[in-house]
């Protein structure tokens, strides 16, 4: 146990040398608001993986009351923004793009489909902004791209 133990505190040491604690942040940040956003993705999933579930067209219809756009549309473009911009935001690559989009999605959520739930959308769109400002860190796929050019 004691050599495990002894292994941990290397690493650990090894990892504050090449990372900052800003990076460490940056990288729990996007996690963090990634899996809110694709656990939410995920609860609209039907059989498929980008497929609807059979009641979002009539969920955002009715409950949500969004008539403007055709809620099946509506429904499975959601479907396809929680899925793939979180994935984004998790890996660190097209992260400001990620961030921006999820932005706008929690704007909209704020508008028109939950506005009594400001408080939570607001800490959803510091943390939105934080990644879009600051970028993806040095833990990312777009820190190792921008690296290899």
């Amino acid at each position: 146990m004691a050599a495990l133990s002894e292994k941990m505190e290397t690493l650990f040491e090894k990892l504050q040398k090449v990372f900052s604690f800003q990076d460490y942040l940056q990288l729990w940040l996007r996690i963090w608001v990634a899996k809110i956003f694709y656990d939410s993705g995920r609860t609209k999933a039907g059989e498929g993986y980008l497929e609807i579930n059979d009641f979002q067209g009539t969920l955002f219809e009715e409950e949500y009351g969004i008539s403007f756009v055709d809620p099946e549309f509506l429904a499975q473009i959601t479907l396809y923004a929680e899925t793939f911009l979180p994935l984004a935001l998790f890996f660190g690559l097209a992260t400001r793009l990620g961030a921006l989009g999820l932005l706008g999605m929690t704007l909209f959520i704020q508008v028109f489909v939950y506005p009594t739930h400001f408080f939570e959308h607001s800490i959803w769109a510091v943390a939105l902004l934080a990644v879009f400002s600051f970028g993806a860190g040095k833990i990312s796929l777009d820190n190792l791209l921008k690296r290899k050019m």
